[in-house]
């Protein structure tokens, strides 16, 4: 969240001499160069000789569907025998017939009558639970009144009457309040919700438009927290509240689809289950450990990856799910191990240039809500709106927006006078740090490792939540950069987001990072660190070993060497010593390379290959002969060139890999594997698998 700080004396006296020049500034967007054609986006699989052997498909499908029942048996009876005190939880307890606590329900409710954030998280609880559980002799029926009073008190929007501390709007908060709204309105048609003063009826339709936009979307452009460790475990939560419950067959049908697609999101982008892609949005402990992550029990369920773990809103709502059908063909896919090599390409999010293709409106109100959920506060097109919106919705007092009153003047005099925008674009890349605009992903997975990262996104600009790259060759042998920030609270801090984003070009087993570190006073953060490090953790390898600046690991099968520019010195102690390797300098340049046994027979022949490749440095930038992939040049500016021939690096598909092509925006998708298959059409609202789960 922007919190303004102390740096307006400063942005007062350097405000004037910057404005001229702010005119003509144009967006860092990098959309030189044509698109290259299909033949050179690169995802080919080259796959292992077939089975030789009858293959009976029948008998197959009956182990993967008993297997799947097994892992929802044995998490209920984790649920029955572990004494987690929350809604969520509660619920599937009640699934059981088995009495949960009254204190899961009690927390829920005193939670959300308080307005704090996450309010939404307990909200969406307790919807299922009058759908799916009103009136059982489990739950006492002055605790069951007491729940939907709590209902009809709520607050479901941030033009509603009244204070709250509620984050209402970013990606996940918004379909979470949408639903609630939504499917409250529809439950209690003929009450008045008493915060509002809304009859059931107005609920109902205020939240299923917001509903219907959010969900067209997500399934045309995905997700602005792309491939979120975290935050799709939020979402997935209401849209199993909206195929279970909704009295409208279209969203039913189209939460299904957005469902099928942030599966096969999961399913493509993991190693062995961790979901260890590049990130929108995550955090230290989920980029560490797969085993941390709030996904890995989805991970589990789903698709007999990772581990059980303790369930959380999406897991329970998928176990407990009375109309969810999870297609074969993505669970299938998570679990394909037929390939030695596969890349997935994939765009994800809005190009904020472009926002008026998708029918929104950077002058209209409602509209500023689905801006935000791509933390646009301070972008220069939305950058009124927002300001509107603290008027509106009386945010001065919310707790996110609280710091801006002390501005508050200052800030209406710059709207008055129309120099807010011009004066936002001199300090955009720190004021839009939060901002999470298009980005084009590029995983490439082998049986020993995985290497992830969004393609040249956002260079220079502040970071904030966004993971940009990371390798993966076992759940907690993880290797990623960032330039760190020396932050006591909130994000970005020393290992979650970056102060400055790198620029990243990768191509299938290799990534070059380039930093360069802007130490220039910022109203939101200011880079007092001028270095870069990198998460290495010793301990969590069997081998790691140092040649000059190359820092390999070897874990299992899998490989991984990574160069820094500037000397690379391990940390000696602290919380992370032997953990954390350190480059001092603001500009950086970070090579990594991965490979197999399969590839290089020994570990002993990949560091040799690797650490003995010519490295040139030029102009911030580095020509690099890579033993696997020959010469790569990459620099601060111009394309990523293989053996000189450019990579494409922005305009990616929606989807590009072996299971399905499909152009950005989507429009059909057609997702085929091991003869089965998932056809999803959005507008003609047709979804049709070959086989399901469950």
């Amino acid at each position: 969240m922007i919190f303004m700080r102390s740096y307006y004396v400063f942005f007062i006296l350097m405000v004037s001499g910057y404005l001229m020049s702010a005119c003509s500034e144009k967006a860092d967007r990098n959309d030189r160069g044509s698109i290259l054609n299909d033949e050179s986006l690169v995802v080919y699989t080259e796959k292992d000789d077939q089975m030789k052997e009858p293959f009976d498909q029948q008998a197959y499908q009956e182990v993967q569907k008993n297997d799947y029942q097994k892992r929802r048996d044995d998490f209920f009876e984790k649920h029955r025998n572990e004494d987690h005190r929350n809604v969520h939880a509660d619920l599937v307890r009640l699934y059981q017939g088995v009495k949960p606590s009254d204190e899961g329900f009690i927390k829920a409710i005193e939670k959300i009558y308080k307005r704090e954030d996450c309010s939404d998280f307990r909200m969406i609880g307790l919807i299922r639970f009058v759908y799916q559980f009103l009136g059982t002799p489990l739950v006492r029926p002055s605790l069951q009144d007491s729940v939907e009073q709590c209902i009809l008190d709520f607050k479901y929007w941030p033009d509603e009457p009244g204070i709250d501390n509620m984050c209402t709007w970013s990606e996940n908060h918004h379909i979470l309040f949408s639903t609630c709204e939504y499917l409250a309105g529809h439950f209690y048609t003929r009450d008045t919700f008493s915060n509002s003063g809304h009859s059931g009826i107005e609920k109902y339709k205020r939240g299923k438009e917001r509903v219907t936009r959010w969900l067209d979307l997500r399934y045309k452009t995905g997700f602005s927290e792309w491939l979120s460790n975290v935050y799709y475990t939020e979402d997935i939560a209401p849209l199993v509240a909206l195929i279970d419950f909704s009295p409208d067959e279209e969203i039913r049908e189209k939460a299904s689809m957005v469902l099928d697609l942030m599966l096969f999101d999961m399913a493509l982008n993991h190693y062995n289950g961790t979901f260890g892609s590049t990130h929108g949005r995550s955090y230290f402990s989920s980029k560490i450990s797969g085993r941390r992550e709030s996904s890995s029990s989805t991970y589990h369920l789903v698709f007999g990856l990772n581990h059980q773990g303790n369930g959380n809103m999406a897991t329970n709502a998928i176990a407990i799910s009375k109309n969810y059908k999870i297609p074969f063909v993505l669970h299938e896919i998570a679990n394909d191990t037929s390939f030695r090599k596969m890349s997935n390409l994939q765009r994800m999010g809005l190009n904020m240039d472009e926002v008026e293709k998708y029918g929104l409106d950077v002058n209209l109100l409602e509209d500023g809500m689905t801006f935000l959920s791509l933390e646009a506060y301070c972008h220069p097109r939305t950058v009124d709106l927002t300001m509107q919106m603290l008027d509106e919705y009386n945010w001065w007092e919310n707790s996110f927006f609280k710091p801006f009153a002390n501005y508050k003047g200052l800030l209406t005099f710059l709207r008055n006078t129309g120099l807010l925008p011009m004066t936002v674009k001199v300090f955009n890349k720190d004021l839009n740090r939060n901002t999470r605009t298009e980005a084009n992903i590029y995983t490439f997975r082998t049986p020993d490792y995985m290497l992830s990262s969004a393609q040249d996104y956002k260079k220079g600009y502040g970071g904030d939540q966004q993971s940009i790259w990371s390798a993966v060759l076992d759940e907690e042998s993880i290797v990623f950069t960032t330039h760190p920030v020396a932050s006591t609270s909130g994000t970005p801090d020393y290992w979650t987001g970056s102060g400055n984003l790198p620029r990243v070009g990768q191509y299938e087993n290799v990534a070059i990072v380039l930093y360069k570190i802007s130490t220039a006073p910022g109203l939101y953060v200011t880079h007092d660190l001028e270095y870069t490090h990198a998460w290495f953790p010793k301990d969590k390898f069997d081998t790691v070993t140092q040649s000059e600046n190359w820092i390999f690991g070897k874990q299992k099968d899998g490989y991984i060497g990574l160069w820094s520019q500037n000397e690379p010195k391990w940390v000696k102690s602290g919380d992370y010593a032997n953990k954390e390797i350190i480059a001092e300098g603001k500009r950086n340049i970070w090579i990594c390379e991965m490979g197999s046994k399969s590839d290089f027979q020994s570990f002993n022949a990949f560091m040799d290959a690797v650490s003995s490749s010519q490295i040139s440095e030029k102009s911030f930038g580095v020509e690099y002969h890579s033993p696997s992939q020959g010469k790569l040049e990459f620099s601060w500016e111009g394309d990523l060139k293989r053996g000189g021939e450019a990579i494409q690096l922005n305009n990616y598909p929606r989807y590009w890999n072996k299971y399905v092509k499909t152009s950005f925006p989507a429009d059909a998708i057609s997702i085929e594997h091991n003869n089965h298959s998932l056809l999803l059409d959005y507008e003609a609202l047709t979804r049709n698998a070959s086989e399901y789960l469950n």
